[in-house]
């Protein structure tokens, strides 16, 4: 009968001896072979390796709004910029649907009166009214691919926007429609997001104004209210919680529009060619050449010049030291006469 010896611990010891020495042999021979290789250059990467932090995509550029210059959060809708005529006489109160309008226009109508002219893009209102009609002064005030919701125009109005070939929607298109609680003429009413569906879709809108930031701006001086005179019209304006409040507007009841920004362009006003049925000259503003402007924002005013190449170029708003760039926001453009109208400010 055979006995296995256990090898004792110093036995141990001295079996594994060998066994490290071969090992640390390998490794110093394969050293030795990897320096003898004769290439100092680093071996290449798998293919199959992870891609590192630096190869990973960059995020896109973000997209902006263009009758606000707020930043979009997803696509743009499927419809073009829908600037709508709305009444601005004691006659159209209660106005509807301002408040959800990205950007508004006053204009200079007959007798001294103004009209709106709303723009919407970002978000379209149910209802929108009262309605009201064209003037050629809206060749140079609606932007390029944009559809006009009117309740018409004179022949002689309808044939200068046909040439500007400017689209528009008026009574009897789907969306527009006579309420029946009110009289006329001041009972038209639209729902845009109907109108909207059929409404020709061309590129996506260029910016109205060049917008930037409240720190972009010049220091200007304080002007915490102003009053926009067209003749038989005033507007007027207070600036209060980080808003321009409209104080004699016609809109409803929580539905005015919250502006950020009024931005007043002292025009050129000519001769339509025309009377009204009351046997009023019809105005006609030319939104094109340049004049001056003041922008009020942040209770502060701030002066410049406003440019603008023909009726159908893009405004361009500058100061002394240069651009002058109109803070992001929902903006109220005053038109105001330059020879006739007013502007009255007060800190």
């Amino acid at each position: 009968m055979r006995h296995r010896l256990r090898p004792s611990s110093a036995g141990r010891s001295s079996a594994r001896r060998p066994a490290r020495a071969a090992a640390v042999a390998l490794v110093a021979a394969s050293l030795l072979l990897a320096g003898c290789s004769g290439s100092d250059e680093p071996a290449e990467p798998s293919s199959d390796s992870e891609p590192t932090a630096e190869a990973t995509e960059e995020p896109p550029e973000p997209s902006y709004w263009p009758l606000t210059g707020l930043e979009r959060k997803g696509k743009a809708p499927q419809h073009p910029v829908i600037v709508t005529k709305v009444d601005n006489t004691s006659s159209s109160a209660p106005q509807v649907g301002l408040g959800s309008a990205d950007m508004v226009v006053e204009e200079l109508v007959e007798g001294g009166m103004t009209r709106l002219a709303a723009f919407y893009y970002s978000k379209l209102p149910s209802n929108i009214g009262p309605v009201r009609s064209m003037r050629a002064s809206d060749i140079g005030i609606v932007p390029e691919d944009a559809t006009v919701v009117t309740s018409g125009a004179a022949q002689i109005t309808l044939n200068r926007i046909n040439a500007a070939k400017i689209p528009y929607v008026t009574e009897g298109a789907p969306g527009v429609y006579r309420e029946s609680s009110r009289s006329a003429p001041y009972n038209l009413f639209a729902r845009l997001d109907e109108i909207a569906k059929k409404a020709r879709t061309g590129e996506e809108p260029r910016p109205y104004l060049d917008f930037g930031t409240a720190e972009d701006l010049p220091r200007g001086k304080k002007a915490r209210s102003l009053v926009a005179s067209f003749g038989g019209h005033a507007t007027s304006w207070s600036y209060a919680g980080g808003k321009y409040v409209n104080t004699n507007s016609y809109a409803a009841e929580g539905d005015q529009f919250p502006a950020t920004s009024v931005l007043v362009l002292r025009v050129p006003v000519g001769d339509a060619g025309y009377r009204d049925p009351a046997g009023y000259p019809v105005p006609e503003t030319k939104l094109e050449g340049k004049g001056e402007a003041i922008l009020f924002h942040g209770g502060r005013m701030i002066r410049g010049t406003w440019s603008k190449d023909g009726l159908r170029g893009a405004i361009e708003l500058s100061t002394r030291s240069g651009e002058l760039k109109v803070p992001a926001g929902r903006v109220w453009i005053e038109l105001v006469p330059a020879r006739t109208g007013n502007l009255t400010w007060a800190k």
